[in-house]
C-alpha cells in the first residue's frame, strides 16, 4: 500500500478512515503527551498518522502506538511490522466506528500481538484496558470512568487521571 494513500488496508481493499473532530484530536494529543512526559528517551509513541502492517492483506493506523523500553524497536521508516506494546483507540461515537474500535480492531490486533489495547471513550466517560493473554485473546484488566489510575497496568510509574483527562476534554464547547 503506498505511504501517502488515505486510509486503511482491510481485507486486502482500502477504506475510508473516520474523521477526527476536536473532543477525538484532544483526547489523542492528551494521551501522547501522557506517554511521551512518562517515558521521555526511554521509548516511543506514535499518533495516527504512522501505519502498522498487520499482515499482508490488513494495516491499520492506530490512534496512539508506544513501544515500552526493552521491546521492539520501531523503524525509521515505512509501516510497523512489529507490535507496538500498547495500541490506544478514542472511540468515536457512531456505530460503524464504535463496532470498528470494539471488536474489529480488537480481535485483529490480538492477533498481530499488541499487548496492551486501550479503549478511551469520551462520549461514555470511560477508559477499558485489555491485555493478552497466551490464548491470543484480550482480558479487560480495567475499568474506570474517573479517579487516578495507579498503578496502569504495564505501565510501571506511569500515574493518569482520568479526571484531569475529562476535564480537559470539557473545555470544548458544544455549539
Amino acid at each position: 500500500m503506498p505511504e501517502d494513500a488515505p486510509g486503511e488496508l482491510v481485507a486486502g481493499h482500502l477504506h475510508e478512515e473516520e474523521m477526527a473532530d476536536p473532543i477525538h484530536e484532544l483526547a489523542v494529543t492528551w494521551l501522547i503527551a501522557l506517554f511521551r512526559e512518562w517515558l521521555g528517551k526511554r521509548g516511543f509513541v506514535f499518533s495516527s498518522d504512522v501505519r502498522m502492517a498487520l499482515s499482508d492483506q490488513l494495516g491499520r493506523k492506530p490512534d496512539v502506538a508506544v513501544f515500552l523500553p526493552g521491546g521492539h524497536h520501531p523503524p525509521r521508516r515505512g509501516a510497523l511490522q512489529h507490535p507496538p506494546d500498547i495500541v490506544v483507540e478514542v472511540v468515536t461515537p457512531s456505530p460503524k466506528d464504535e463496532r470498528r474500535d470494539r471488536v474489529e480492531k480488537m480481535t485483529e490486533y490480538a492477533a498481530f500481538g499488541v499487548h496492551f489495547y486501550w479503549l478511551v471513550d469520551p462520549a461514555l466517560g470511560s477508559l477499558e484496558i485489555f491485555e493478552l493473554g497466551k490464548d491470543n485473546r484480550y482480558t479487560k484488566v480495567l475499568g474506570e470512568t474517573e479517579g487516578v489510575i495507579t498503578p496502569v497496568p504495564g505501565c510501571t510509574g506511569l500515574e493518569l487521571s482520568l479526571n484531569e483527562l475529562w476535564d480537559d476534554l470539557n473545555r470544548l464547547r458544544d455549539d
